[in-house]
């Protein structure tokens, strides 16, 4: 009895835990896993190196610690963008240039951005943008930020940097403008507190460390 319960509760800190990892483009600071469910991983300013990145057929890669998920990318072209208001249109709507999409598989995942085809007012060749990757495996949502310069010459990845799947899985999308159910309430950073957006997307993870608790005790008072 002891063996399972400690097994049970193992996986469900295992869920509490998991983020993902930005690795390219550059997010805009060190990860810091207590911060990853706030604005930016709680970067509030833009940071002055920029990644030099193309306006046309580019490529983003991530780490999920995640078996299944979903994920999209909202972009902003306000040269210091702090909250999540400053990533919305004229009506309150995330511009997004990649829309939502489930898939699966623990590791590394890349694919492919397209940043001028989205449209975005402001969006053109070295203009100054940030892009927000929000991601929710299951337990809220996740942010990093990362700083570009858009260039229509620049047309691919460094060298050094991997743009390999772990998983072959399916992508599903959804619909244009549809924004997903995420899985926890929760509270935003002191950066994001003036947004209008979905406040479904502006939810961090809360709760769940109080549910492991209350299964401890359940565990522990039956062992």
């Amino acid at each position: 009895m002891r063996f399972t319960s400690v097994a049970f509760l193992a996986g469900l800190v295992s869920a509490v835990s998991a983020h993902f990892h930005l690795q390219y483009p550059g997010p805009r600071g060190a990860f810091v896993e207590s911060s990853e469910p706030t604005f930016c991983d709680n970067y509030g300013d833009a940071t002055t190196n920029r990644t030099t990145f193309p306006l046309n057929n580019g490529y983003y890669s991530l780490n999920s610690e995640h078996p299944t998920w979903t994920l999209g990318v909202i972009i902003s072209a306000v040269q210091n963008p702090n909250n999540f208001a400053n990533f919305t249109d004229s009506s309150g709507k995330y511009q997004m240039v990649v829309n939502y999409f489930e898939t699966s598989g623990e590791g590394s995942f890349c694919a492919p951005i397209n940043i001028s085809a989205a449209g975005i007012d402001g969006v053109k060749d070295g203009s100054n943008v940030t892009v927000q990757f929000i991601f929710d495996g299951g337990d809220g949502a996740l942010y990093q930020c990362a700083d570009l310069t858009l260039s229509e010459s620049t047309t691919a990845i460094p060298s050094d940097v991997s743009c390999a799947n772990a998983s072959s899985a399916a992508v599903t999308y959804f619909s244009s403008g549809v924004t997903p159910t995420f899985s926890a309430t929760a509270t935003s950073s002191s950066a994001s507190s003036t947004s209008t957006s979905s406040a479904a997307d502006a939810k961090a993870v809360v709760g769940v460390s109080g549910l492991v608790l209350s299964v401890l005790g359940g565990l522990l008072a039956l062992a």
